[in-house]
């Protein structure tokens, strides 16, 4: 359930994917009609496969913010305008399958731990970095919800006092010095300054600057674009090997927008930057790698999910 976009698929463990929608988000129309887009997609879903009621174990939702997934309850959604509602009850009514919520992040890091590179992991950290930043924790191969299901807001650790203002109303968060956004908008001040860089052009025709932009730029050994990578990764680095010396994890994965398109350039200088902050003792036995499932991540989650609160093999 993205701010942008709803994207729905059928899946199993045996199958994976066997087939997918996506439609945009009408977020203006108020929560029945949220619902009903939701209710019509799931519909159409199982009716172009040609799967009976009873083949369906549940609908598992992956919604970007504070959830509450026992009782059905997205407490805080701000990219849907949702905010205390009960959507599990407002879309049980809709359709005749189990309806169960998560949080999108914690969704990706159970799909990378039950399906992905996480497969071995006892206790693993997924960073996703993209628009924000956000994080999922595996404890004992099981997610780890935290005491009010907020566990994992990692994109808003403090990593300077009186550093920008995040859209969390505080300053110097995580996300504001090294997601892609907070990438791009330094890039776009040193544009609007006089520097040269090849997304000038992307920038100068009105167009975002994107990941795969920053990617190319990369490649063309854009200095501009290199400098301001090269200084995400410093402190990507250094905040997790922050969680490494707090949590001993066995694996750290990183995923996300900025994370596919880049990754091969990123990852080395995250390692450097992790090397030189983290408590070696805690990290002797450590992993870093990159996420191999994308988007559907959250997607294969969705099992796991599944499983734990129906009991159900999918």
């Amino acid at each position: 359930m993205g701010g942008t976009k709803i994207l729905a698929a059928l899946i199993n463990s045996s199958e994976g994917i066997v087939s997918r929608l996506k439609r945009p988000t009408d977020t203006d129309s108020g929560r029945q009609a949220y619902v009903n887009s939701l209710a019509s997609i799931i519909k159409d879903l199982v009716a172009d496969t040609h799967h009976s009621q009873d083949e369906i174990a549940a609908v598992a939702l992956g919604v970007p913010g504070a959830v509450n997934p026992y009782e059905g309850v997205i407490r805080l959604a701000p990219n849907l305008n949702l905010r205390n509602f009960n959507i599990r009850k407002s879309l049980q009514e809709l359709i005749p399958y189990p309806v169960l919520l998560e949080n999108d992040v914690n969704l990706g890091a159970m799909g990378i731990k039950k399906f992905g590179v996480g497969k071995k992991a006892k206790n693993m950290l997924a960073v996703f970095i993209g628009t924000g930043i956000g994080g999922g924790i595996i404890i004992d191969e099981k997610i780890y919800r935290g005491s009010d299901f907020v566990a994992g807001e990692i994109g808003h650790i403090k990593v300077k006092a009186d550093g920008p203002v995040c859209g969390c109303g505080q300053r110097g968060c995580f996300e504001t010095f090294a997601s892609r956004t907070a990438i791009v908008n330094k890039i776009i001040d040193d544009i609007k300054a006089g520097k040269k860089s090849s997304v000038s052009k992307t920038f100068n025709s009105g167009q975002k600057i994107k990941s795969k932009a920053i990617s190319a730029a990369i490649k063309a050994n854009d200095k501009l674009v290199i400098r301001h990578i090269s200084d995400a990764c410093h402190t990507i680095g250094m905040v997790i090997a922050s969680q490494c010396t707090l949590m001993n994890y066995d694996m750290i994965v990183l995923g996300g927008g900025l994370i596919e398109a880049a990754g091969s350039f990123m990852l080395p200088k995250i390692k450097d930057s992790f090397n030189y902050y983290v408590l070696a003792e805690s990290a002797k036995k450590l992993k870093i790698l990159t996420s191999k499932l994308a988007d559907d991540a959250a997607l294969f989650g969705g099992i796991a999910l599944t499983e734990e609160f129906t009991g159900e093999r999918v």
